[in-house]
């Protein structure tokens, strides 16, 4: 099986050339589809969803909604490419454990694992603001944040992440970064590698 890059939108990512994954299996997130055509896109956002499929260059992705959107895309729209998030893993008692509580990159690594990629690599992860302000590619275009903007917190991230890490135990993450980016200690794993870029 081969192996599948998941592809977060983080600044970070501008230092990857992606045709260099000719090889792997690609998973991005939102609007990715606007400058690469990846195998498989997660749009947790009716409008990121609305965006992607109205895309021609992504007539041969799989596009995955939240249930709730699925009967609205796939038989009212016709999108034969659409498909419904995959299910979480486990069930918890706290609001980050709630599916709807997911966003785009999370159920990007969560779908890499149960479509039974064993080895998995994260780019554009980076969680973190850059000097205080929002961190992403697609920032100051159509559904993203302005420039400036105050950031997320990254913590519901790092916490449903590493509910994947924890749940697929013989699956191999292999997370890449800039050299000074700081993994965070709960994805400090056996499962879990940090290569600097």
């Amino acid at each position: 099986m081969p192996k599948s890059l998941v592809i977060g939108n983080g600044e970070s990512r501008n230092r990857i050339n992606l045709s260099a994954y000719s090889d792997h299996i690609l998973i991005g997130c939102n609007a990715i589809h606007r400058d690469y055509k990846v195998d498989h896109l997660i749009c947790c956002d009716r409008r990121m969803a609305e965006e992607a499929t109205n895309n021609p260059q992504t007539q041969n992705t799989q596009i995955y909604v939240r249930s709730h959107w699925f009967h609205y895309f796939r038989k009212i729209k016709k999108n034969k490419n659409v498909k419904e998030l995959p299910k979480l893993p486990y069930i918890g008692d706290s609001k980050k454990d709630e599916p709807e509580h997911w966003g785009s990159g999370c159920f990007a690594v969560l779908l890499s694992a149960v479509l039974g990629y064993k080895e998995i690599e994260l780019i554009g992860f980076d969680l973190y603001p850059i000097d205080q302000a929002v961190n992403n590619v697609y920032k100051n275009t159509v559904h993203y944040a302005r420039s400036g903007s105050q950031p997320v917190d990254p913590s519901y991230w790092i916490y449903q992440i590493e509910r994947v890490f924890h749940y697929y135990p013989d699956h191999y993450f292999t997370i890449r970064n800039k050299e000074h980016w700081s993994i965070p200690k709960e994805w400090q794993k056996n499962n879990v590698r940090f290569v600097a870029l």
